[in-house]
């Protein structure tokens, strides 16, 4: 099987989700630490601009977003699969709204003052320093069409969205039955986040005991057996030595919504939050994903794959 190297860094909840999925498979994979904020340099060599985290490479093949990473990994390892045969739609659908609806709400509950004192070292907002300041100015860049929940609004959506989890859970072990699916992963990381790093918030989780319970059995499944950490150098490197140009996606008819043929230089980005575009030439796009091909000084030739939901694709004009 070939070699998994995740971009991930160990605070980031996108990535927890990742890491689970990677132990639930028990797949081997290699840890490649980021910048949690900009600039990313050895990031933006492989990716060409995205700069969410994480990102899966394979060779110098490039998976971004968590949605298609799974797909990857699905199609890696169909076994125990993240998408129950009779309840596929259901999956994904309640997988979307956890990755959305659910991780905005943690999230502004996550960093309200208590919370976001606990991340970066204590105190008034006056003496979080630098990092805190950084890392502010570094999200709201990303920002492009999320609404900012104030903490109360965010704690009452919260409250409803875990009682909604707790419902599911009374008489099964996981949201939709005896197995976790992708809807569990997705749904897990936000709330991982709020228990383990903004602890001094979890406790809105005590309200729904089964819920934590849940938790503890998801926390139980771990990350596999990752390898060493790989330098991201040697990572831009390996991309660049790689002469393997085949996907691990499934080879899909080409799909065209835009009237833009495959060959054309074209720019992806996020439609919600992390607007910086990579660009290149379309060499396909399917049901499910787009991918673009382009030429990096240091990591040679790329193929940057996203999903279609939640990406927009537009053609560069040319001069």
């Amino acid at each position: 099987m070939a070699e998994l190297l995740l971009h991930h860094y160990p605070t980031s909840p996108f990535s927890e989700k990742i890491r689970l999925i990677l132990g639930h498979k028990q797949l081997a994979w290699q840890s490649v630490r980021v910048p949690r904020v900009m600039p990313k340099p050895d990031v933006v060599a492989l990716t060409g601009g995205y700069r969410k985290t994480p990102f899966l490479q394979i060779g110098s093949h490039i998976y971004c977003d968590t949605a298609l990473i799974c797909d990857v990994l699905e199609h890696l390892q169909p076994e125990p699969t993240l998408y129950p045969a009779d309840q596929k739609g259901l999956a994904r659908i309640l997988a979307q709204w956890a990755d959305d609806k659910l991780f905005w709400a943690a999230m502004a509950w996550n960093f309200s003052p208590a919370g976001a004192a606990q991340m970066f070292g204590g105190g008034a907002p006056e003496q979080w320093g630098p990092v805190a300041k950084a890392f502010g100015e570094d999200r709201s860049k990303m920002r492009v069409a999320v609404p900012r929940n104030p903490p109360a609004d965010a704690a009452a959506a919260y409250k409803s969205y875990l009682r909604r989890l707790a419902s599911m859970l009374e008489t099964q072990p996981y949201l939709l039955g005896n197995a976790p699916c992708i809807a569990d992963f997705a749904a897990y990381h936000p709330l991982w986040f709020t228990r383990t790093q903004t602890s001094v918030m979890a406790g809105i989780l005590s309200a729904t005991p089964v819920v934590l319970a849940w938790m503890d059995r998801m926390a139980a499944i771990g990350h596999g057996g990752p390898g060493a950490d790989i330098d991201a150098g040697a990572a831009i490197a390996l991309c660049a030595a790689s002469t393997d140009q085949g996907s691990v996606l499934a080879d899909q008819p080409f799909q065209d919504e835009h009237g833009i043929a495959l060959g054309s230089r074209v720019s992806i980005f996020s439609d919600s939050f992390g607007p910086e575009p990579s660009t290149g030439e379309l060499v396909a796009a399917t049901r499910m994903h787009y991918t673009i091909r382009r030429v990096d000084e240091r990591a040679g030739v790329v193929h940057v794959h996203f999903p279609r939901i939640g990406y927009v694709l537009k053609k560069e004009e040319t001069t």
